[in-house]
């Protein structure tokens, strides 16, 4: 039976200075939880944690050591952590390589996360039921993924090819933890549908085809992209293992994400990539 408010629990949100991460922010906030507003815009992070009666914290994933500052904040200012929303997303045109020396779209929408999941490990582990929420897409069906090569060295950059490895490696991520997790941890990979917000806000061919006037009749907007987070958020964790939700649908997932001997070789691989340590 799902659940009716998040009384009492604390949810973390990344990419929430906007787009459907500000709107679950705010969701989350009208059913009882604590949020922490996690955003590379300071002044719109801290414009939605006040207007949720939440915490702001500033990170840009594009940098690893910002996500390092902002696990220890939580470790050591957050009590207890309930519920992870892993959104922070990025579509970039061109290839960007970081300061640590990864292709953006990948260190942004995958590894980042990861480190980030890893260095909460154990205070997730200290709620009762703990929930980690990986924004994906129904595009990680089309993805190629190559632990050995996530940044994609040896072929040429596409950025919808980079955008889609690193959706499929959010949904191995999603069920790689719940392989390696206790029954007390949970994480699902869902897709939110196609959303009018700042994701592609670098790129043009996106933008384009969600301005035409196809793309906003078949467009969601914010707010309706967040609201499988909040059915997931609010559903029995017992039937959130294995499944990928498509908005609200929950499907098997589809090879190879639910490949158990990639999931290792990439679990290994952005240990190795992102120095976490657990």
């Amino acid at each position: 039976m799902a659940a009716e408010t998040l009384d009492g629990l604390t949810a973390v949100v990344t990419g929430a200075s906007s787009g459907v991460g500000a709107a679950a922010a705010r969701r989350m906030a009208a059913m009882g939880a604590s949020v922490v507003v996690v955003g590379r815009a300071v002044t719109r992070t801290r414009a939605v944690a006040d207007e949720v009666g939440g915490t702001a914290l500033p990170a840009d994933f594009a940098r690893f050591s910002e996500v390092r500052e902002l696990a220890q904040h939580l470790i050591s200012h957050i009590p207890r952590i309930d519920i992870l929303v892993n959104n922070a997303g990025i579509v970039s045109p061109k290839r960007k390589t970081t300061s640590d020396g990864h292709e953006l779209t990948v260190q942004v929408n995958f590894l980042s996360p990861f480190l980030l999941t890893s260095l909460l490990w154990e205070k997730l582990l200290q709620a009762p039921s703990a929930l980690v929420i990986n924004t994906s897409s129904s595009l990680y069906r089309f993805g190629k993924l190559d632990p050995d090569d996530l940044d994609q060295n040896r072929s040429r950059y596409g950025q919808m090819r980079s955008y889609n490895a690193s959706k499929l490696a959010s949904v191995v991520h999603a069920a790689e933890i719940n392989r390696r997790a206790p029954d007390t941890m949970t994480a699902v990979a869902f897709h939110p549908g196609t959303v009018r917000s700042g994701l592609d806000r670098d790129s043009a061919l996106v933008t384009a085809a969600k301005a035409s006037l196809v793309g906003r009749r078949l467009t969601r907007s914010p707010e309706e992209g967040a609201e499988p987070i909040i059915r997931i958020a609010t559903t029995d964790r017992g039937r959130l293992r294995d499944v990928f939700y498509n908005r609200f649908e929950p499907e098997p997932l589809r090879t190879p994400a639910a490949d158990a001997d990639l999931g290792a070789r990439l679990w290994q691989r952005a240990h190795e990539l992102t120095h976490a340590s657990t």
